[in-house]
């Protein structure tokens, strides 16, 4: 049976619910009626969830406004209002949503090591393959030799081919051949992986910045999707790295890992509200059809239900 993204999310988010909903309906059982503790008892859970200091005290302050303006002076009705400015806060415009139907395209899949970067892209080229459309996959980061078979066991995996080279050979040589190799084959969609180690920020800008140089050059007819992979368990880490890769890639998507393994599931209205770069794709487990299309209505439902 296929679950709906709903109850996939609702599975998914347990750790994160059992820090965060089940304290929210302790408290509105607590109080009778609304007021400054009992809000204050609300900031305290979400900063515990990884929300974030600053885009905790901007959901209170809304959460504050609402109560007011909807005249809600019980604590049973609390919970709807707080969905409501949680949905509010993370809604994706349309265009923030990953597009299966423009070809040809080039995504370029960034981050650090560890955060299932190849494994995030195995199972983005598996979505893409689903909505019919053909795709290749280049490894470029080629500083680790674990990161080229792995790619090319998910390679297998979803039965794409991979254009790849010797471990500590040029990234943006590897980026060009594939890239080549895509107009040659008149492929939908190239993903690239991209080094996820390099030992100071001058050297993943140079990097990155030659890597971005090749697809100016040798692709431009392409549409350009930038994704940073980031882990969902490391919280509020995960937003500094957002932070120091925003300085240095025009990132254009989050994909968020992990987030079954989290209580921190918090940290997606962070991302939103700090780095100001929509959360696009979600890993919710192991298997290849893991990894769902992120929407912010479904995600607070699930994480309010």
């Amino acid at each position: 049976m296929i679950k709906s993204l709903f109850a996939k999310l609702t599975d998914g988010l347990n750790k994160t619910k059992h820090g965060f909903t089940e304290r929210i309906d302790q408290l509105i059982n607590n109080y009778g009626t609304i007021d400054e503790e009992l809000l204050e008892e609300i900031e305290e859970v979400l900063i515990t969830a990884d929300v974030g200091m600053n885009t905790t005290m901007k959901v209170i302050e809304e959460l504050r406004e609402e109560l007011k303006e909807r005249k809600v002076i019980e604590s049973i009705g609390i919970k709807e209002v707080l969905k409501d400015v949680l949905i509010n806060h993370i809604a994706l415009e349309e265009e923030s949503m990953v597009d299966y139907e423009t070809t040809p395209q080039i995504i370029l899949v960034i981050g650090v090591n560890g955060v299932g970067k190849t494994t995030s892209i195995g199972k983005i080229a598996n979505k893409f393959k689903k909505n019919g459309k053909s795709v290749l996959l280049a490894a470029g980061d080629t500083f680790r030799a674990a990161a080229i078979d792995q790619l090319k066991v998910w390679g297998n995996r979803v039965e794409i081919d991979v254009i790849a080279q010797q471990e500590g050979s040029d990234p943006a040589s590897v980026i060009y051949d594939g890239i080549q190799a895509a107009k040659s084959r008149k492929t939908d969609v190239l993903i690239c992986d991209t080094a996820g180690r390099l030992h100071n920020k001058k050297n993943l800008i140079m990097e990155l910045h030659k890597v971005f140089k090749i697809v100016e050059r040798e692709y431009p007819e392409a549409k350009r999707e930038v994704l940073l992979v980031l882990d969902a368990t490391t919280g509020q880490n995960a937003i500094n790295q957002a932070k120091n890769f925003k300085e240095v890639a025009d990132i254009t998507g989050i994909v968020l890992t992990k987030l079954d393994g989290t209580a921190k599931g918090g940290a997606i209205l962070a991302i939103k509200d700090e780095v100001d770069i929509p959360v696009k794709l979600v890993g919710l487990g192991e298997s290849v059809e893991d990894l769902e299309d992120f929407d912010g209505e479904t995600f607070v439902n699930a994480l309010l239900s």
